[in-house]
Protein backbone atom coordinates (compact mmCIF):
# COMPACT_ATOMS: atom_id res chain seq x y z
CA UNK A 1 0.00 0.00 0.00
CA UNK A 2 1.42 3.35 -0.72
CA UNK A 3 3.19 5.52 1.90
CA UNK A 4 -0.20 8.34 1.50
CA UNK A 5 -2.88 5.89 1.70
CA UNK A 6 -1.04 4.08 4.68
CA UNK A 7 -0.95 7.73 6.58
CA UNK A 8 -4.89 7.97 5.12
CA UNK A 9 -5.89 5.26 6.79
CA UNK A 10 -3.97 5.56 10.11
CA UNK A 11 -5.24 9.44 10.68
CA UNK A 12 -8.86 7.90 9.89
CA UNK A 13 -8.26 5.27 12.58
CA UNK A 14 -6.74 8.33 15.19
CA UNK A 15 -9.78 10.75 14.35
CA UNK A 16 -12.21 7.58 15.38
CA UNK A 17 -10.00 7.21 18.30
CA UNK A 18 -10.73 10.36 19.23
CA UNK A 19 -14.08 10.83 18.38
CA UNK A 20 -14.98 7.31 21.06
CA UNK A 21 -13.18 8.77 23.87
CA UNK A 22 -14.91 12.24 23.17
CA UNK A 23 -18.43 10.52 22.95
CA UNK A 24 -18.09 7.68 25.10
CA UNK A 25 -15.27 8.41 28.11
CA UNK A 26 -18.03 7.44 30.67
CA UNK A 27 -18.50 4.29 29.32
CA UNK A 28 -15.21 3.60 28.69
CA UNK A 29 -14.16 4.91 32.24
CA UNK A 30 -14.71 1.07 34.14
CA UNK A 31 -12.97 -0.90 31.08
CA UNK A 32 -10.02 1.71 30.89
CA UNK A 33 -9.40 1.33 35.01
CA UNK A 34 -9.71 -2.32 34.86
CA UNK A 35 -7.39 -2.78 31.71
CA UNK A 36 -5.26 -0.50 33.73
CA UNK A 37 -5.54 -2.93 36.66
CA UNK A 38 -4.92 -6.32 34.55
CA UNK A 39 -1.62 -5.00 32.67
CA UNK A 40 -0.58 -3.77 36.58
CA UNK A 41 -0.76 -7.54 37.83
CA UNK A 42 0.19 -9.72 34.60
CA UNK A 43 3.67 -9.87 35.47
CA UNK A 44 2.58 -11.34 39.03
CA UNK A 45 0.25 -13.82 37.38
CA UNK A 46 3.42 -14.73 35.00
CA UNK A 47 5.70 -15.14 37.47
CA UNK A 48 2.82 -17.59 39.54
CA UNK A 49 2.74 -19.59 36.29
CA UNK A 50 6.12 -19.73 36.43
CA UNK A 51 6.20 -21.26 39.75
CA UNK A 52 3.61 -23.94 38.45
CA UNK A 53 0.05 -22.35 38.80
CA UNK A 54 -2.55 -22.79 36.02
CA UNK A 55 -3.28 -19.08 34.42
CA UNK A 56 -6.83 -19.70 36.26
CA UNK A 57 -5.42 -20.59 39.81
CA UNK A 58 -3.13 -17.39 39.52
CA UNK A 59 -6.05 -14.78 38.61
CA UNK A 60 -7.96 -16.45 41.63
CA UNK A 61 -5.26 -16.09 44.00
CA UNK A 62 -4.65 -12.77 42.60
CA UNK A 63 -8.14 -11.91 43.09
CA UNK A 64 -8.28 -13.21 46.61
CA UNK A 65 -5.24 -11.10 47.78
CA UNK A 66 -6.87 -7.85 46.66
CA UNK A 67 -10.01 -8.42 48.37
CA UNK A 68 -8.22 -9.22 50.87
CA UNK A 69 -5.88 -5.75 51.29
CA UNK A 70 -9.01 -3.81 49.56
CA UNK A 71 -11.25 -4.63 52.96
CA UNK A 72 -8.32 -3.75 55.32
CA UNK A 73 -8.00 -0.92 53.41
CA UNK A 74 -11.55 0.41 53.75
CA UNK A 75 -11.94 -0.50 57.14
CA UNK A 76 -8.83 0.55 58.56
CA UNK A 77 -7.22 3.20 56.11
CA UNK A 78 -9.95 5.23 54.26
CA UNK A 79 -12.23 6.53 57.01
CA UNK A 80 -8.91 7.66 58.97
CA UNK A 81 -7.77 9.30 55.99
CA UNK A 82 -11.36 10.89 55.40
CA UNK A 83 -11.74 12.08 59.19
CA UNK A 84 -7.83 13.70 59.14
CA UNK A 85 -8.78 15.49 55.25
CA UNK A 86 -11.83 17.32 56.96
CA UNK A 87 -10.17 17.75 60.03
CA UNK A 88 -7.07 19.68 58.77
CA UNK A 89 -9.72 21.45 55.95
CA UNK A 90 -11.36 22.86 59.43
CA UNK A 91 -8.36 23.79 61.19
CA UNK A 92 -6.97 25.63 58.01
CA UNK A 93 -7.93 29.10 59.36
CA UNK A 94 -6.70 28.17 62.99
CA UNK A 95 -3.64 27.54 61.62
CA UNK A 96 -2.97 29.95 59.44
CA UNK A 97 -4.17 32.46 62.75
CA UNK A 98 -1.28 30.83 64.69
CA UNK A 99 1.21 31.74 62.13
CA UNK A 100 -0.17 35.05 61.84
CA UNK A 101 0.20 35.65 65.48
CA UNK A 102 3.64 34.25 65.09
CA UNK A 103 4.65 36.14 62.40
CA UNK A 104 3.17 38.72 64.49
CA UNK A 105 5.40 38.28 67.33
CA UNK A 106 8.88 37.59 65.71
CA UNK A 107 8.66 40.08 62.63
CA UNK A 108 5.75 43.13 64.17
CA UNK A 109 6.28 45.67 61.07
CA UNK A 110 5.21 42.84 58.85
CA UNK A 111 1.38 42.08 59.28
CA UNK A 112 0.07 45.75 59.95
CA UNK A 113 -3.80 46.15 59.97
CA UNK A 114 -4.50 46.49 56.39
CA UNK A 115 -1.46 45.01 54.75
CA UNK A 116 -1.18 42.40 51.80
CA UNK A 117 0.53 39.68 53.62
CA UNK A 118 -2.18 39.79 56.87
CA UNK A 119 -5.40 39.81 54.38
CA UNK A 120 -3.81 37.00 52.09
CA UNK A 121 -3.28 34.89 55.37
CA UNK A 122 -6.88 35.49 56.47
CA UNK A 123 -8.17 35.24 52.42
CA UNK A 124 -6.17 31.68 52.12
CA UNK A 125 -7.11 30.16 55.57
CA UNK A 126 -10.90 31.16 54.64
CA UNK A 127 -10.78 29.76 51.18
CA UNK A 128 -9.60 26.50 52.37
CA UNK A 129 -12.05 26.50 54.68
CA UNK A 130 -15.32 27.30 52.68
CA UNK A 131 -13.94 25.87 49.12
CA UNK A 132 -12.28 22.75 50.63
CA UNK A 133 -15.05 21.59 53.03
CA UNK A 134 -17.28 22.28 49.68
CA UNK A 135 -15.03 19.96 47.71
CA UNK A 136 -14.72 17.36 50.18
CA UNK A 137 -18.48 17.39 50.70
CA UNK A 138 -19.13 17.02 46.81
CA UNK A 139 -16.37 14.03 46.59
CA UNK A 140 -18.24 12.00 49.17
CA UNK A 141 -21.63 12.57 47.92
CA UNK A 142 -20.21 11.80 44.36
CA UNK A 143 -18.57 8.43 45.45
CA UNK A 144 -21.80 7.68 47.45
CA UNK A 145 -23.92 7.70 44.13
CA UNK A 146 -25.48 4.28 43.11
CA UNK A 147 -23.92 4.79 40.04
CA UNK A 148 -20.56 4.82 41.17
CA UNK A 149 -20.75 2.52 43.54
CA UNK A 150 -22.05 -0.28 40.69
CA UNK A 151 -19.05 0.82 38.07
CA UNK A 152 -16.23 1.44 41.31
CA UNK A 153 -17.09 -2.24 42.79
CA UNK A 154 -18.70 -4.29 40.44
CA UNK A 155 -17.91 -3.38 36.87
CA UNK A 156 -14.20 -3.09 37.48
CA UNK A 157 -13.41 -5.93 39.37
CA UNK A 158 -15.04 -8.23 36.65
CA UNK A 159 -13.66 -6.21 33.84
CA UNK A 160 -10.06 -6.58 35.56
CA UNK A 161 -10.67 -10.18 36.46
CA UNK A 162 -11.50 -11.07 33.00
CA UNK A 163 -8.64 -9.25 31.43
CA UNK A 164 -6.05 -10.86 33.63
CA UNK A 165 -7.34 -14.48 32.88
CA UNK A 166 -7.22 -13.94 29.04
CA UNK A 167 -4.46 -10.99 29.00
CA UNK A 168 -1.95 -13.57 27.01
CA UNK A 169 -4.81 -15.11 24.81
CA UNK A 170 -5.89 -11.53 23.89
CA UNK A 171 -1.74 -10.22 22.88
CA UNK A 172 -1.19 -13.18 20.92
CA UNK A 173 -4.58 -12.61 18.74
CA UNK A 174 -3.71 -8.91 17.95
CA UNK A 175 -0.26 -10.15 17.29
CA UNK A 176 -2.15 -12.60 14.81
CA UNK A 177 -3.99 -9.65 13.50
CA UNK A 178 -1.26 -7.59 12.89
CA UNK A 179 -0.02 -6.49 9.17
CA UNK A 180 2.38 -9.17 7.96
CA UNK A 181 4.58 -6.62 6.29
CA UNK A 182 4.34 -4.30 9.19
CA UNK A 183 4.76 -6.96 11.43
CA UNK A 184 8.35 -6.81 13.31
CA UNK A 185 8.30 -3.09 13.65
CA UNK A 186 5.52 -2.87 15.22
CA UNK A 187 6.41 -5.75 17.84
CA UNK A 188 9.43 -3.58 18.14
CA UNK A 189 7.36 -0.26 19.01
CA UNK A 190 5.22 -2.34 21.26
CA UNK A 191 8.08 -3.71 23.35
CA UNK A 192 9.57 -0.47 23.86
CA UNK A 193 6.31 1.12 25.09
CA UNK A 194 5.23 -1.61 27.12
CA UNK A 195 9.22 -1.18 28.58
CA UNK A 196 8.40 2.45 29.07
CA UNK A 197 4.77 1.77 31.08
CA UNK A 198 6.22 -1.08 32.85
CA UNK A 199 9.24 0.72 34.14
CA UNK A 200 6.82 3.74 35.07
CA UNK A 201 3.36 2.87 35.76
CA UNK A 202 4.33 -0.76 37.66
CA UNK A 203 7.70 1.04 39.17
CA UNK A 204 6.64 4.27 39.63
CA UNK A 205 3.04 3.16 41.18
CA UNK A 206 5.12 0.96 43.45
CA UNK A 207 7.28 3.59 44.38
CA UNK A 208 4.70 6.03 45.31
CA UNK A 209 3.06 2.99 46.98
CA UNK A 210 5.83 2.38 49.42
CA UNK A 211 6.91 5.68 49.67
CA UNK A 212 3.39 6.92 50.37
CA UNK A 213 3.01 4.27 52.86
CA UNK A 214 6.46 4.92 54.50
CA UNK A 215 5.83 8.64 55.12
CA UNK A 216 2.18 7.92 56.72
CA UNK A 217 3.06 5.44 58.89
CA UNK A 218 6.16 7.18 60.32
CA UNK A 219 4.21 10.67 60.73
CA UNK A 220 1.93 8.96 62.46
CA UNK A 221 4.49 7.33 65.34
CA UNK A 222 5.90 10.69 65.72
CA UNK A 223 2.64 12.12 66.51
CA UNK A 224 2.11 14.78 63.62
CA UNK A 225 -2.04 15.48 63.78
CA UNK A 226 -2.20 15.03 60.38
CA UNK A 227 0.34 12.06 59.17
CA UNK A 228 -1.81 10.25 57.47
CA UNK A 229 -3.37 12.91 55.19
CA UNK A 230 0.44 14.03 54.62
CA UNK A 231 1.74 10.97 53.60
CA UNK A 232 -0.87 10.36 51.39
CA UNK A 233 -0.33 13.86 49.16
CA UNK A 234 3.72 12.92 49.52
CA UNK A 235 3.49 9.27 48.01
CA UNK A 236 0.87 10.64 45.48
CA UNK A 237 3.13 13.15 43.62
CA UNK A 238 6.53 11.37 44.06
CA UNK A 239 6.07 10.01 40.78
CA UNK A 240 7.44 13.87 39.67
CA UNK A 241 11.27 13.40 41.03
CA UNK A 242 11.59 15.55 44.68
CA UNK A 243 8.16 17.20 44.59
CA UNK A 244 6.86 14.48 46.13
CA UNK A 245 9.20 14.84 49.31
CA UNK A 246 9.15 18.82 48.82
CA UNK A 247 5.57 19.06 49.15
CA UNK A 248 5.39 16.75 51.80
CA UNK A 249 8.16 17.46 54.07
CA UNK A 250 7.13 21.11 53.35
CA UNK A 251 3.71 20.40 54.78
CA UNK A 252 4.60 18.52 57.31
CA UNK A 253 7.23 20.52 58.78
CA UNK A 254 5.01 23.45 58.37
CA UNK A 255 1.82 21.25 60.66
CA UNK A 256 5.16 20.56 63.07
CA UNK A 257 6.13 24.17 63.75
CA UNK A 258 2.62 24.70 64.89
CA UNK A 259 1.87 21.13 67.06
CA UNK A 260 5.58 20.89 68.13
CA UNK A 261 6.33 24.50 68.50
CA UNK A 262 9.73 23.97 71.04
CA UNK A 263 9.82 20.06 70.56
CA UNK A 264 12.92 20.81 68.51
CA UNK A 265 13.10 16.68 68.46
CA UNK A 266 10.17 15.81 67.21
CA UNK A 267 10.75 18.63 64.51
CA UNK A 268 13.97 17.02 63.39
CA UNK A 269 12.11 13.84 63.64
CA UNK A 270 9.76 14.91 60.97
CA UNK A 271 12.42 16.81 58.68
CA UNK A 272 14.40 13.40 58.92
CA UNK A 273 11.87 10.81 58.06
CA UNK A 274 11.60 13.18 54.37
CA UNK A 275 15.72 12.60 54.25
CA UNK A 276 15.41 9.09 54.55
CA UNK A 277 12.77 8.57 51.98
CA UNK A 278 14.61 10.61 49.72
CA UNK A 279 17.90 8.69 50.31
CA UNK A 280 15.69 5.17 50.26
CA UNK A 281 14.15 6.48 46.86
CA UNK A 282 16.99 7.88 45.08
CA UNK A 283 19.39 4.39 45.84
CA UNK A 284 17.03 1.94 46.61
CA UNK A 285 13.69 2.08 45.09
CA UNK A 286 13.67 3.95 42.09
CA UNK A 287 16.89 2.36 40.65
CA UNK A 288 15.60 -1.64 41.69
CA UNK A 289 12.17 -0.95 40.36
CA UNK A 290 12.43 2.03 37.42
CA UNK A 291 15.42 2.10 36.21
CA UNK A 292 17.11 4.69 33.84
CA UNK A 293 15.62 3.89 30.64
CA UNK A 294 11.85 4.94 31.82
CA UNK A 295 11.59 7.40 29.02
CA UNK A 296 9.16 9.52 29.97
CA UNK A 297 10.31 12.84 30.97
CA UNK A 298 8.51 15.02 34.03
CA UNK A 299 7.69 17.96 32.17
CA UNK A 300 6.47 15.86 29.22
CA UNK A 301 3.87 13.82 31.43
CA UNK A 302 2.78 16.41 33.23
CA UNK A 303 2.16 18.38 29.83
CA UNK A 304 0.25 15.06 28.80
CA UNK A 305 -1.93 15.15 31.67
CA UNK A 306 -3.37 18.33 31.50
CA UNK A 307 -3.77 17.84 27.57
CA UNK A 308 -5.80 14.69 27.84
CA UNK A 309 -7.06 15.51 31.58
CA UNK A 310 -8.84 19.20 29.78
CA UNK A 311 -9.47 17.40 26.37
CA UNK A 312 -11.03 14.12 28.09
CA UNK A 313 -11.72 14.48 31.67
CA UNK A 314 -11.01 11.90 34.00
CA UNK A 315 -10.85 9.57 31.37
CA UNK A 316 -8.30 11.79 29.43
CA UNK A 317 -5.87 11.04 32.61
CA UNK A 318 -6.14 7.60 32.64
CA UNK A 319 -5.19 7.45 29.07
CA UNK A 320 -2.90 10.38 29.52
CA UNK A 321 0.22 8.30 30.34
CA UNK A 322 0.40 5.41 28.00
CA UNK A 323 -0.45 7.72 25.23
CA UNK A 324 2.66 9.72 26.69
CA UNK A 325 4.75 7.08 26.55
CA UNK A 326 3.55 5.78 22.81
CA UNK A 327 3.99 8.95 21.16
CA UNK A 328 7.65 9.15 22.86
CA UNK A 329 8.30 5.78 21.26
CA UNK A 330 6.93 6.69 17.83
CA UNK A 331 8.70 10.33 17.96
CA UNK A 332 12.12 8.22 18.86
CA UNK A 333 11.60 6.08 16.36
CA UNK A 334 10.78 8.46 13.56
CA UNK A 335 14.07 10.42 14.76
CA UNK A 336 16.10 7.93 14.32
CA UNK A 337 14.65 6.66 10.85
CA UNK A 338 14.75 10.86 9.70
CA UNK A 339 19.04 10.66 10.28
CA UNK A 340 18.95 7.49 8.73
CA UNK A 341 17.63 9.24 5.81
CA UNK A 342 19.04 11.34 3.45
CA UNK A 343 16.80 14.21 4.16
CA UNK A 344 18.88 14.65 7.21
CA UNK A 345 22.35 13.44 6.01
CA UNK A 346 22.21 14.76 2.10
CA UNK A 347 22.30 13.18 -0.89
CA UNK A 348 26.68 13.15 -1.19
CA UNK A 349 27.04 11.63 2.28
CA UNK A 350 26.16 8.84 4.35
CA UNK A 351 24.59 9.40 7.81
CA UNK A 352 26.21 9.77 10.73
CA UNK A 353 25.19 7.71 13.63
CA UNK A 354 25.81 8.54 17.14
CA UNK A 355 27.47 5.71 18.07
CA UNK A 356 30.16 7.31 15.37
CA UNK A 357 32.83 9.11 16.92
CA UNK A 358 33.78 12.93 15.52
CA UNK A 359 35.80 15.12 17.24
CA UNK A 360 37.37 18.57 16.30
CA UNK A 361 40.74 16.61 15.40
CA UNK A 362 38.99 14.08 13.34
CA UNK A 363 38.04 17.36 11.07
CA UNK A 364 41.75 18.54 11.45
CA UNK A 365 42.92 15.34 9.95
Amino acid sequence: MPARDQLKYWGIATLVFILALWLLGNVLLPFLIGGAIAYFLDPIADRLQRLGFSRALATATITLVAILIFVLLMLLVVPTLIQQAGQLINTAPQLFNNLQTFLAERFPNLLDEGGVVRETLVSIGNTIRDRGGELLNTALASAASILNIVVLFVVVPVVSVYLLLDWDKMVARIDDMLPRDHAPTIRMLARDIDTTLASFIRGMGTVCLILGTYYAIALMLVGLQFGLVVGFIAGLITFIPYVGALVGGTLAIGLGLFQFWGDWVSLGLVAGIFVLGQVIEGNVLTPKLVGDSVGLHPVWLIFALSVFGTLFGFVGMLIAVPMAAAIGVVARFAIARYKDSTLYSGSGSRPVTVAEPYSLHDRQG
